[in-house]
């Protein structure tokens, strides 16, 4: 399933909330994101009808299973771009967080892989 690259940003946002918090309000996603809530509720709406949110009226947002693997491999992209401009690149700390939440939308899956890999054989 194709995920937008808004929908993408809501899931990380959403997962690493899920992870500092005990329960995920619409109003700590805005917040995070920097939106109006009712930019969030029409969001978590289109997740919530893609299996990825679980949501009753005015209570907290949770992910579902395939919400938490779909954000989980977004935080991988991001994790891993950022860690390659800023590692490899020398990129500041700033703009690589810029970039790599830009570029984690558009990348191919052997280009992560290839820099996953590339990462990897540096640490060894």
């Amino acid at each position: 399933m194709k995920i937008s690259a808004a929908s993408q940003d809501y899931l990380e946002a959403l997962l690493e909330l899920s992870e500092e918090e005990h329960s995920v309000r619409s109003i700590d996603v805005a917040k995070r994101i920097g939106v109006s809530r009712a930019s969030v509720n029409k969001a978590i709406g289109v997740l919530r009808e893609s299996g990825f949110v679980e949501q009753e009226k005015y209570s907290e947002i949770t992910l579902t299973d395939e919400g938490i693997r779909a954000a989980k491999a977004v935080l991988k992209r991001h994790s891993t771009l950022k860690q390659f401009l800023t590692d490899i690149l020398c990129v500041s700390e700033e703009n690589a967080e810029n970039d790599a939440c830009r570029m984690e939308h558009v990348i191919s899956l052997e280009t992560l892989e290839k820099l996953q890999l590339f990462l990897q054989q540096r640490k060894e």
